[in-house]
């Protein structure tokens, strides 16, 4: 199963559920032991979060995606500890326990965003 839901739809009400998600990678931060990925679809942009002191071969994986790197990643969704009101899916984050690598893709030219 490619998705459970879509990167827009997931709210507070949904935290505790694990979620199987897919899509682009928007863009990912690299916080030391803290990996951000920002995970979009058609419907939206979900974060998911990778911790390396939980699990150092998820984290180090997580590392390695590049803009637009087509994944699946399932995990359960928390709360934000810093919400970001500018995004539907602001308040909460994808805590992953799994991430599989569907398609790679080469760095595109430019950013592909909504405002492109």
């Amino acid at each position: 199963m490619y998705r459970t839901h879509n990167c827009g739809e997931l709210r507070m009400t949904h935290v505790g559920n694990e979620v199987t998600l897919s899509g682009w990678v928007q863009k990912s931060r690299d916080l030391g032991g803290l990996t951000f990925v920002d995970l979009r679809d058609r419907y939206g942009i979900t974060q998911l979060v990778f911790n390396m002191d939980e699990n150092q071969e998820l984290t180090s994986l997580a590392r390695k995606l590049g803009r637009e790197f087509v994944v699946k990643a399932v995990g359960k969704v928390r709360e934000r500890s810093s919400k970001n009101a500018n995004r539907a899916t602001g308040d909460i984050e994808i805590e992953v326990t799994s991430l599989e690598v569907l398609n790679e893709a080469k760095t595109p030219p430019f950013t592909i965003e909504d405002e492109t």
